[in-house]
């Protein structure tokens, strides 16, 4: 093998390895979109339940943080208790809604394919009153 050949077999591995590692990247970050979108979903499930069992109306931060603790990106919520002015005792169910939760891919993707930045849709998880009163052993 010669000077000029030297580097040959180098740059015929990178070019046929790179789409390899390519689509292996594509592959893991759209398993970490579902993952997201699965544990966001999760997250308004836990935080409905929560609100249901332990929350008042109004207590948005400790549905928040109960939400948080499942999915540590969702930032902002949306609690809708029916009827709109109900107490503990007179509320017959609760919405808990995420909106605006965004998607950020790493792999390099080519610059016609990319969306850097995914809007996720709205997650939302709507509970009758079951037992709409503190609970000391859940909460």
């Amino acid at each position: 093998m010669n000077a000029r050949q030297q580097g040959s077999t180098t740059v015929e591995f990178a070019m046929a390895f790179l789409p390899f590692i390519m689509f292996l990247l594509g592959i893991l970050d759209f398993a970490r979109m579902l993952y997201t979108w699965q544990g966001t979903n999760e997250a308004t499930r836990a935080g409905a339940r929560y609100a249901v069992v332990c929350a008042a109306p109004g207590d948005n931060s400790r549905i928040l943080a109960k939400m948080q603790a499942v999915m540590p990106q969702v930032s902002a919520i949306n609690v809708a208790w029916e009827p709109a002015d109900c107490t503990t005792s007179t509320c017959e169910a609760v919405t808990v809604s995420v909106t605006g939760m965004r998607f950020k891919w790493i792999s390099p993707i080519p610059n016609s394919l990319a969306q850097p930045i995914v809007l996720m849709p709205g997650f939302s998880t709507y509970l009758p009153r079951e037992m709409m009163s503190y609970n000391p052993l859940i909460c």
